[in-house]
Order: structure tokens, then C-alpha cells, then sequence
């Protein structure tokens, strides 16, 4: 029984003081805060993923955290409900502090995260191994209306809603290619590389699969920001 009430009162005073950070009463740094938004610049930690899913269904909010993400970004129009895919909150992403190989639609969530990739594991494994920045980065796009594996029937995939990206490689300052389907089986620094930027992607994206998945992705990463979270 005692125990019992020592439960209630800490479980009041959590709830206390959840309800005074969303109201602003008990003051937190932003990082920390649950409803501050997220800010790219700042390491990411264990609410980023809260944060990021936040901005799927708010507009004026995926507004305010793309100010901070160095991306350059056109809202799209949203598609008919109706529609096989609809499209919702979509961006198409122009531009980052990284040159792009061609610009990409992206829900909101999979734009951030793709900038908290960019900043906080691709560029620090690109020090780490090369000594150099990484220039550019190739994909072979976002969106693409279909099912799981392009088959007849099935659940769609989360291309099907511009809720993922596939990234074949990485151009670094120096102009040397890094290809996930030639650098990736090799012990190299290539492949070193490739390792540690898919390691970290784990923290920005909800599922990332590697050639380690299975052969439909030997020569990409698939990024999403899908409901399971799965890092292989």
C-alpha cells in the first residue's frame, strides 16, 4: 500500500511538471524541451524523434525547424485525397549545405531528418575517414507511387508518400566517388566510410537498410521515416 502511494504522488508530480514545460511555466533548454522545436544545429538526442514526428501534421511548425536546416525547400500542393498516393505537407528539397545530384519531394519529417543526417553523420564521418567534407550527395530519389518491392499487391511503400529517400553514394570535396555498390564490400576507406554513415543514420531515420539487408539494396541506403524503426 505504501508503495502504492509513493507511485501516485511521483506520478502526479511528473505530470505537474510535463504540464508546466508544455506551458511554459518551468523553463527548459530548447534541446530538452519536448514542444521547443527542433533545431538542426544542435546535436540530436532522445527526443529528436519525437520532435521529427511532430512535424508531419503541422505546417507552421515544419516551417519554423526548416529555418534552422540549411535546406532550401518549395511547398508543394497537396494532392486529391483520393488519389492512390496522396501527398500531404510536401516539400520538394532544392538545395543543402551538401549539393544534391537532382532535387527530391520529401514529407516534412524525411526533409529534417535528412538535414540532421547530412550535419551530424555524414559530414563527421567524412572528417573522420578522409580528412575532407563530403560535396555532394547522389540518390535515386523519394517518391514513387507502388508497393513494397514494386510488387502486384501488398502494403505501399513509404516512397509511396515522398516518406523515403535512397542515397547511392557520396561525392567528397576532393571530387572522389564513394559508391554504396562498389565501396561497400570492400575493407577500404570507402567502406569504412559507408559503415559509419549508416550506423549514425540510425539516429535520424526511423529505418535505414543497408546491402546488409538483403541484395534489393546492394548499391543504396533506404532512409524512411516509416512507423517501424529498423536499422540493418
Amino acid at each position: 500500500m505504501r508503495f502504492l502511494k509513493v507511485m501516485s504522488v511521483l506520478l502526479l508530480l511528473a505530470g505537474a511538471f510535463a504540464l508546466g514545460v508544455w506551458r511554459g511555466w518551468v523553463p527548459l533548454p530548447g534541446e530538452w524541451n519536448p514542444w521547443a522545436p527542433l533545431d538542426v544545429r544542435a546535436s540530436p538526442n532522445f527526443l529528436t524523434r519525437f520532435k521529427l514526428g511532430r512535424l508531419q501534421d503541422d505546417p507552421a511548425l515544419c516551417d519554423e525547424v526548416l529555418k534552422t536546416s540549411g535546406l532550401r525547400v518549395s511547398h508543394q500542393a497537396d494532392t486529391p485525397a483520393d488519389a492512390v498516393c496522396p501527398l500531404r505537407n510536401v516539400l520538394r528539397v532544392q538545395g543543402a549545405d551538401v549539393a544534391l545530384s537532382s532535387s527530391f519531394l520529401a514529407s516534412c519529417p524525411l526533409a529534417v531528418a535528412f538535414a540532421l543526417f547530412e550535419r551530424h553523420s555524414v559530414q563527421p564521418a567524412a572528417q573522420a575517414v578522409f580528412g575532407q567534407a563530403v560535396a555532394r550527395v547522389d540518390h535515386l530519389g523519394s517518391f514513387a507511387c507502388r508497393n513494397l518491392y514494386n510488387r502486384a499487391e501488398g502494403r505501399l511503400s513509404q516512397h509511396a508518400s515522398a516518406n523515403a529517400l535512397d542515397i547511392a553514394g557520396f561525392r567528397l570535396a576532393d571530387g572522389r566517388s564513394i559508391s554504396v555498390l562498389k565501396e561497400w564490400p570492400g575493407e577500404g576507406d570507402g567502406a569504412r566510410f559507408l559503415r559509419q554513415v549508416r550506423d549514425s543514420a540510425c539516429d535520424d531515420f526511423n529505418v535505414v537498410l543497408s546491402p546488409d539487408y538483403n541484395a534489393a539494396h546492394r548499391n543504396h541506403f533506404h532512409l524512411d521515416m516509416g512507423r517501424w524503426w529498423v536499422c540493418r
